[in-house]
């Protein structure tokens, strides 16, 4: 699967050495915040952590993000003044986190959930995950050093007895990345996506052939998907067609729907900049197919050696 981001530029060897001045710790620092002011990846990121711990911070939240707050300036976390608009990415958070679990919980042994994000999903943390749950987080490499290590500074830890796995969206063949990092397409699995930069329609449809290839029969893939990166005119017509020409019956989930489920009046229009939505795959996985093919093999060689035995 081709990058969904611009790829880091390659100087030759050749290239002029400049002598490295000493800096101070503080340069050192006032430079990196200066990087962070000035990356919309990372700015796109915070953003949406200082909405988590908006809604952390209310008198009776939908969910709980207690490393929100280490994303953001000391400053922030007094006082945010985020617009009423944006309560959508907190339904749509709720929405997520209960279905992770839920699917989670619903299957036996080994579990292998992947998050697409924008490197500062704090779900492998945060969330309840049952033992034995592999968790891989497939965003942006820079936004997720950043986020690392801020979240080791406040001692964050993914739960006892489950496994955590980054994957830079920058490695150009996340399907290969994934299956090197232990993924199997012979066990159930559970996708998400939320937050993760898109730049196009033909990125997103090779995102879906990549989860269609490596997800198990009866597997879900739950998220959000911008709408400003096609043009269609029917979306969901458009989403509905695309999703089952990769195997996947989808479902088109609204904002109110998700609010009235959960007793949440909203009190201001619902942006439509993205669109929520359930799928489940349909088809067998590429590892399933190829392992009913060796049983097939298997077969046909058994009833060859006994028909001949016959003979």
């Amino acid at each position: 699967m081709q990058s969904l981001c611009a790829p880091p530029l390659h100087f030759p060897t050749t290239a002029l050495r400049f002598r490295r001045i000493p800096t101070t710790s503080f340069a050192r620092s006032a430079k990196a915040e200066l990087r962070e002011e000035n990356d919309p990846l990372l700015q796109s990121a915070i953003k949406s952590a200082s909405l988590r711990l908006q809604e952390t911070n209310r008198t009776d939240p939908l969910f709980i993000d207690p490393y929100a707050a280490c994303f953001l300036p000391p400053s922030s976390n007094k006082e945010l003044n985020i617009p009423e608009q944006e309560q959508r990415y907190c339904l749509a958070t709720k929405f997520i986190d209960d279905k992770l679990l839920h699917e989670a919980k619903r299957i036996d042994g080994l579990k292998q959930v992947v998050l697409f994000t924008d490197g500062m999903d704090t779900r492998p943390y945060r969330l309840n995950w049952p033992t034995s749950t592999m968790i891989f987080d497939v965003s942006p490499q820079k936004v997720f050093d950043v986020a690392s290590n801020k979240l080791q500074g406040v001692g964050a830890r993914i739960p006892k007895g489950c496994i955590f796995f980054h994957i830079p969206v920058e490695s150009g063949d996340i399907e290969q990345c994934l299956r090197s990092k232990g993924f199997s397409g012979n066990r159930p699995s559970i996708w998400a996506m939320q937050g993760l930069p898109i730049e196009s329609q033909s990125c997103f449809e090779a995102i879906l052939s990549a989860v269609s290839s490596l997800a198990m029969n009866e597997s879900y893939l739950i998220g959000e998907l911008p709408t400003d990166i096609t043009h269609q005119s029917d979306l969901k017509k458009w989403m509905e067609k695309l999703f089952m020409s990769n195997g996947f019956q989808v479902n088109i989930v609204s904002y109110e729907e998700i609010a009235e489920n959960l007793g949440v009046a909203l009190h201001s229009q619902v942006n439509n900049d993205t669109i929520m939505f359930v799928a489940q795959q349909l088809r067998f996985s590429d590892d399933q197919m190829e392992k009913w093919r060796q049983e097939f093999e298997r077969v046909e060689e058994d009833g060859d050696e006994q028909g001949f035995e016959e003979l």
